[in-house]
């Protein structure tokens, strides 16, 4: 008995050892993570030309629905926001050359003073997607009527992606009027089809840069956002800014059976073959990961957490598998850490009493950094296991661009810019979950940029591609002050 008590006793002593030990690791992670965040000092406050708000008014109303398949589709209205664009920018077009690149899309040379300095390029869009048929009436204000009221500005186009590309030419009509010379060539690269692919707009673009022998030194894109409230244990917004971007991979799977009347249905039909296929996809997802810029973003993020949310992200080698739990139970959380599975398209059939003769499906991929498509088709043929079902990949798909690195200048200088233009924020990498018109550039720049100066809440998330979209006027003036001041950080 007295050995029995002796164990048990030796065995709760190398227990609560073993605790302390495991106590003293998790607390001396947590304060050995320090503050990533720079010291700056906030620019003060600029007016912002009344009638900026009015010209992304009527900028929204040219209605440049971009259509993959029929490409001239928003021909018309992209040659009236073009126009609109040079009547309301004039000093910005007496200082900048303009080329039509593609048929519709803008590239302008703001020519430097030094030759000696690398240019560099800010990108945005002219196309938008289209409202949902059927949803139009749940609009507080029409989507194409640039509508201003309640302090916002309304419509399809404010948020994505007329606001970043109109505050960048209200920030370099500012700067144009006052004399202002960039010490380096400034691009301003705005596409025509980004929602669509963007092969027809920015890749032209980049092409004609790649043709000239231009190497950027940096390019920025739209991007990340500020988040407020949407992470847990955070009390300060959170500014990510996109240095990976997912890789967009859609795949049309099509399943061959005997066409056949619908009395004598075979053991296997097309539908059946391809149903069964896509739920064992839909089963059978990709692993998730916590590695390369996410990891980052999680070490940069702990130090300005608080509560159990800091422990866990300072001790990820122990709370990984809680926190991936945690990431899977909703969609945008889940798209940080995983190659996420998408079914968008079924076709099959066109008479109730017939079977079809073959189905078809499309499923859309956005790879993880490390995935390729090769390795996603790999994945869908081996998780499909039918030779009947053929997967053939979409034109437009494109691997994971290469990982910009923050140790870099332009990753600091874009960091003290959003420090000084919004100094209430922490500053943060991140991974662009959506596809961007810069993937296209990487043959131009090892430094590509994701980042638009957007407050939004989880509210504000819900607009993006959807019902009410809306750009707030406080926060459209402070895009342009972003640009300006990005401009002076980086060609002043």
């Amino acid at each position: 008995m007295r050995r029995l008590i002796r164990i048990i006793r030796n065995f709760l002593l190398l227990l609560i050892a073993a605790i302390i030990l495991l106590a003293a690791i998790l607390l001396y992670n947590v304060f050995s993570h320090r503050s990533r965040q720079i010291e700056v000092a906030a620019v003060p406050r600029a007016t912002v030309d009344q009638g900026a708000a009015m010209r992304l008014s009527e900028a929204i109303r040219f209605q440049t629905i971009s259509n993959f398949l029929n490409p001239e589709q928003g021909a018309e209205a992209l040659q009236g926001l073009r126009a609109h664009i040079e009547k309301s920018f004039p000093a910005f077009h007496a200082a900048a050359k303009r080329e039509l690149i593609g048929g519709h899309s803008l590239l302008y040379a703001w020519q430097g003073t030094d030759p000696r300095a690398a240019p560099i390029a800010f990108l945005a869009h002219q196309d938008v997607v289209p409202v949902a048929p059927g949803t139009e009436r749940d609009w507080q204000q029409p989507p194409f009527e640039g509508v201003i009221a309640d302090g916002y500005i309304w419509g399809r186009g404010s948020w994505d992606n007329k606001g970043n590309l109109y505050a960048m030419l209200e920030a370099a009509e500012q700067m144009a009027k006052q004399g202002f010379a960039p010490k380096r060539t400034i691009y301003f690269a705005f596409g025509h089809d980004e929602e669509v692919a963007g092969t027809r707009g920015a890749k032209a673009i980049a092409a004609t840069l790649a043709s000239r022998g231009i190497k950027l030194d940096f390019l920025l894109d739209e991007g990340l956002l500020i988040t407020d409230g949407i992470m847990k244990g955070l009390d300060k917004p959170a500014a990510l800014i996109g240095i990976a971007e997912k890789g967009y991979a859609t795949l049309v799977l099509t399943a061959q059976a005997t066409p056949g009347h619908s009395s004598m249905p075979p053991r296997q039909t097309a539908i059946g073959m391809m149903s069964a296929a896509l739920a064992r996809l839909e089963d059978h997802r990709l692993p998730m990961q916590i590695r390369g810029t996410v990891s980052e973003m999680f070490d940069t993020v702990a130090p300005e957490m608080s509560g159990f949310s800091r422990v866990v992200l300072s001790n990820l080698w122990l709370f990984k598998p809680l926190l991936l739990r945690e990431f899977e139970k909703t969609g945008p959380t889940e798209a940080t850490v995983r190659t996420t599975t998408a079914l968008t398209i079924f076709n099959a059939g066109d008479k109730d009493n017939v079977l079809p003769g073959n189905a078809a499906a499309t499923v859309n991929f956005r790879l993880m950094p490390g995935d390729t498509q090769a390795s996603v088709i790999d994945h869908v043929r081996a998780t499909v296991g039918n030779e009947r079902i053929a997967v053939e990949p979409f034109p437009g798909n494109t691997d994971p661009p290469p990982v910009t690195g923050t140790a870099g200048p332009s990753f600091k200088m874009l960091n003290r810019t959003i420090r000084e233009i919004f100094p209430d924020v922490i500053v943060a990498p991140g991974l662009m979950v959506a596809a961007t018109d810069s993937r296209h550039f990487t043959g131009v720049t090892d430094t590509i940029l994701r980042f638009s100066p957007v407050r939004a809440t989880s509210d504000d998330l819900k607009r993006f591609h959807g019902t009410n979209e809306r750009l707030s006027l406080e926060g459209y003036a402070d895009m342009i002050r972003f640009y300006r001041r990005l401009i002076e950080n980086s060609a002043g």
